[in-house]
């Protein structure tokens, strides 16, 4: 018993960190590609994410206790805007960021990437 608990102990343990980096897709991630945020930034888009978890969890509750059917599609409407108004700061943050700086390298090919992903965002 204590081999078994010494090889435990010697095997690394698997954070979120090592698993992402390890398998991104099957962590969630689809991206190869990584950005550092500044704390603002992250500040910011994490708090807008936890808004729309709890607008998302406020509609399943309202589902849960039978509410009124137009009630909940105002909410849903609430969530989809705040979802927008999310996927419109991390636009604007790439653009200023990343595209631009890939561009003033010569990475021309950020152009396509970005109306690739524009043309995504607006199926």
């Amino acid at each position: 018993m204590d081999e078994m608990k010494k090889v435990q102990d010697s095997e690394p343990e698997m954070t979120q960190e090592t698993a992402i980096a390890s398998n991104p897709v099957a962590a969630g991630c689809i991206c190869q590609k990584t950005k550092i945020r500044s704390k603002a930034e992250y500040t910011r888009l994490i708090h807008r994410l936890n808004r729309i978890e709890g607008q998302i969890r406020g509609i399943r509750g309202m589902v849960e206790k039978d509410a009124y059917c137009p009630d909940i599609l105002v909410q849903v409407a609430a969530a989809t805007a705040a979802l927008n108004a999310f996927n419109k700061e991390l636009l604007a943050n790439h653009i200023r960021t990343c595209v631009a700086n890939d561009i003033r390298a010569g990475k021309d090919e950020v152009i396509d990437e970005l109306v690739m992903t524009l043309q995504k965002l607006m199926k």
